[in-house]
């Protein structure tokens, strides 16, 4: 598999130093960044929105557990994905993180190729999730520099109405009309009509006149 950015990195939270210590060597051997923590407790205390990879964390650990932890980042908003390592004994409460929204979760013995894997794939979702939230934002940053008439005329293309009904409805001149329609393919950056909708449905915008 390809090496992952710079910029996404593996964040190993394990209160036992031997398993952060093999978990840092499996991962920059497959060309991986990481950084770790030895307690939930202190990776809070260090956490920031703007971090990007995905996390590995241990279920059971002293002082707050990988549990609380989870809970704690799903207050805070956080969406980096969160692959748990667990023990003999603990399914069932892997189970239900991933039905809240966890990752992965790995048990102890772990395959070192397994973990390594997840973690690639947990940390291009996480770009590819960043990735589509950054289109998002630009695609709305476009709406916003539409005028009031040209998200009208949009609105009207939308539904597939023809220059000619767009006129007459609005009682205004075609040739306004596709000046407007004009704007409004430069503005939002697309060529055509369908070009447009296809854009708009993909990123869960509605429009209505």
């Amino acid at each position: 598999m390809t090496p992952t950015p710079c910029s996404s990195v593996a964040f190993l939270i394990d209160d036992d130093e031997a398993v952060r210590d093999a978990l840092s060597w499996l991962l920059r051997s497959r060309g991986i960044p990481s950084r770790d923590w030895s307690s939930a407790e202190a990776f809070l205390t260090d956490y920031s929105p703007q971090m990007q990879g995905c996390l590995v964390v241990d279920i059971r650990m002293q002082g707050m557990t990988g549990l609380e932890l989870f809970d704690r980042l799903r207050d805070l908003e956080c969406r980096l994905p969160i692959i748990f390592l667990t023990g003999h004994g603990e399914l069932s409460k892997a189970v239900q993180v991933l039905k809240q929204g966890a990752f992965d979760f790995i048990e102890k013995p772990f395959n070192d190729n397994e973990l390594a894997d997840r973690v690639l794939e947990a940390i291009t979702w996480d770009e590819a999730r960043r990735t589509r939230g950054q289109q998002s934002h630009a695609i709305h940053n476009r709406l916003r520099s539409l005028t009031s008439r040209e998200k009208e005329i949009m609105a009207r293309i939308i539904k597939g109405q023809m220059n000619k009904i767009i006129a007459d409805e609005l009682n205004i001149a075609m040739r306004t009309v596709e000046a407007h329609r004009s704007h409004v393919f430069e503005k939002m950056g697309v060529k055509s009509a369908v070009e447009l909708a296809t854009l708009l449905a993909e990123n869960g915008i509605s429009v209505s006149f």
